[in-house]
Protein backbone atom coordinates (compact mmCIF):
# COMPACT_ATOMS: atom_id res chain seq x y z
CA UNK A 1 0.00 0.00 0.00
CA UNK A 2 2.10 2.94 -1.12
CA UNK A 3 1.49 6.48 -1.36
CA UNK A 4 0.14 6.35 -5.48
CA UNK A 5 -3.24 6.59 -6.29
CA UNK A 6 -6.15 6.86 -3.84
CA UNK A 7 -4.50 4.34 -1.46
CA UNK A 8 -3.33 5.66 2.16
CA UNK A 9 -0.18 4.14 3.89
CA UNK A 10 -1.59 3.14 7.14
CA UNK A 11 -0.66 1.48 10.25
CA UNK A 12 -3.23 -0.66 10.24
CA UNK A 13 -2.18 -3.22 7.54
CA UNK A 14 -5.96 -4.51 7.04
CA UNK A 15 -6.53 -0.71 6.12
CA UNK A 16 -7.32 -0.13 2.63
CA UNK A 17 -9.34 2.74 0.35
CA UNK A 18 -9.26 6.14 0.70
CA UNK A 19 -9.28 9.26 2.97
CA UNK A 20 -11.52 11.83 0.83
CA UNK A 21 -14.33 10.73 -1.45
CA UNK A 22 -16.71 12.75 -3.83
CA UNK A 23 -19.87 11.87 -5.04
CA UNK A 24 -20.89 15.03 -7.25
CA UNK A 25 -24.24 13.55 -8.36
CA UNK A 26 -26.73 13.03 -5.03
CA UNK A 27 -30.56 13.60 -5.67
CA UNK A 28 -33.03 12.33 -2.89
CA UNK A 29 -36.60 11.51 -4.83
CA UNK A 30 -39.06 13.48 -3.34
CA UNK A 31 -42.20 10.80 -3.48
CA UNK A 32 -41.71 6.70 -3.15
CA UNK A 33 -44.60 4.77 -5.05
CA UNK A 34 -45.45 0.77 -3.69
CA UNK A 35 -43.72 -0.82 -0.70
CA UNK A 36 -40.21 0.27 -1.05
CA UNK A 37 -39.28 3.62 -0.20
CA UNK A 38 -37.44 5.75 -2.28
CA UNK A 39 -33.85 6.31 -0.68
CA UNK A 40 -30.21 7.04 -1.44
CA UNK A 41 -27.21 5.76 0.58
CA UNK A 42 -23.50 6.64 1.13
CA UNK A 43 -21.94 2.63 1.76
CA UNK A 44 -19.09 2.79 3.54
CA UNK A 45 -16.52 -0.30 3.93
CA UNK A 46 -13.99 -0.38 6.51
CA UNK A 47 -11.58 -2.95 6.06
CA UNK A 48 -9.56 -1.55 9.16
CA UNK A 49 -9.25 -2.21 12.74
CA UNK A 50 -9.68 1.08 14.05
CA UNK A 51 -12.98 2.99 14.07
CA UNK A 52 -13.61 5.14 11.07
CA UNK A 53 -14.83 8.82 11.63
CA UNK A 54 -16.17 10.19 9.01
CA UNK A 55 -16.96 13.88 8.15
CA UNK A 56 -19.55 14.13 5.65
CA UNK A 57 -20.00 17.85 4.12
CA UNK A 58 -23.49 18.71 1.16
CA UNK A 59 -23.02 21.15 -1.44
CA UNK A 60 -26.20 22.75 -2.54
CA UNK A 61 -26.48 24.66 -6.01
CA UNK A 62 -28.12 27.95 -4.45
CA UNK A 63 -27.58 27.99 -0.53
CA UNK A 64 -24.52 27.61 1.60
CA UNK A 65 -23.09 23.55 2.42
CA UNK A 66 -24.05 21.68 5.12
CA UNK A 67 -20.49 20.72 6.76
CA UNK A 68 -19.37 18.28 9.15
CA UNK A 69 -22.01 15.49 9.78
CA UNK A 70 -20.46 12.91 11.64
CA UNK A 71 -20.78 9.67 11.49
CA UNK A 72 -18.50 6.67 12.71
CA UNK A 73 -17.84 3.37 11.10
CA UNK A 74 -16.44 0.44 13.30
CA UNK A 75 -13.80 -1.49 12.37
CA UNK A 76 -14.06 -4.31 10.34
CA UNK A 77 -17.40 -3.64 9.62
CA UNK A 78 -19.76 -1.70 6.86
CA UNK A 79 -22.31 0.96 7.38
CA UNK A 80 -24.82 2.32 4.65
CA UNK A 81 -25.76 5.93 5.99
CA UNK A 82 -29.12 7.09 4.83
CA UNK A 83 -28.66 10.56 3.67
CA UNK A 84 -32.24 11.79 4.23
CA UNK A 85 -31.58 10.67 8.13
CA UNK A 86 -28.08 12.93 8.06
CA UNK A 87 -29.05 16.46 10.36
CA UNK A 88 -27.13 19.16 11.98
CA UNK A 89 -28.72 21.47 14.02
CA UNK A 90 -32.17 20.69 12.99
CA UNK A 91 -30.92 20.78 8.96
CA UNK A 92 -31.50 17.94 6.75
CA UNK A 93 -31.08 17.61 3.40
CA UNK A 94 -34.19 18.58 1.28
CA UNK A 95 -35.95 16.05 -0.68
CA UNK A 96 -35.82 16.94 -4.42
CA UNK A 97 -32.92 18.97 -4.56
CA UNK A 98 -29.52 18.44 -6.84
CA UNK A 99 -26.59 18.72 -4.08
CA UNK A 100 -23.04 17.01 -4.24
CA UNK A 101 -21.24 14.65 -1.05
CA UNK A 102 -18.34 14.46 0.27
CA UNK A 103 -16.41 12.19 2.74
CA UNK A 104 -13.58 12.56 4.86
CA UNK A 105 -12.35 10.15 6.60
CA UNK A 106 -9.19 9.96 9.57
CA UNK A 107 -8.54 6.24 8.53
CA UNK A 108 -8.79 4.92 5.09
CA UNK A 109 -12.09 3.46 4.08
CA UNK A 110 -14.01 2.26 0.66
CA UNK A 111 -16.79 4.67 0.04
CA UNK A 112 -20.06 3.35 -2.64
CA UNK A 113 -23.39 5.44 -3.58
CA UNK A 114 -26.77 3.94 -4.23
CA UNK A 115 -29.92 4.94 -4.93
CA UNK A 116 -33.18 3.89 -4.96
CA UNK A 117 -36.19 5.67 -7.37
CA UNK A 118 -39.48 4.56 -6.45
CA UNK A 119 -41.34 7.32 -7.99
CA UNK A 120 -42.30 4.86 -10.90
CA UNK A 121 -43.23 1.48 -11.08
CA UNK A 122 -40.15 0.30 -12.72
CA UNK A 123 -38.57 0.89 -10.33
CA UNK A 124 -34.68 2.31 -10.58
CA UNK A 125 -31.63 1.35 -8.80
CA UNK A 126 -28.10 3.17 -9.07
CA UNK A 127 -25.12 2.25 -7.69
CA UNK A 128 -22.04 3.85 -8.37
CA UNK A 129 -17.68 3.67 -6.60
CA UNK A 130 -17.44 7.74 -5.06
CA UNK A 131 -14.30 9.32 -6.45
CA UNK A 132 -11.67 9.06 -4.50
CA UNK A 133 -9.30 11.74 -4.29
CA UNK A 134 -5.34 11.87 -3.37
CA UNK A 135 -4.00 14.93 -1.45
Amino acid sequence: MGGTGYHQKATDSKSKGGLFWVIPDGYIPPESRGELLSHESICVLNCGTRAAKLSIDIYFEDREPLEGLIEVVEGRRTRHIRTASLEKDSERIPAGVPYAITVTSDVPVIVQYSRLDTTQPELALMSVMAYPVEG
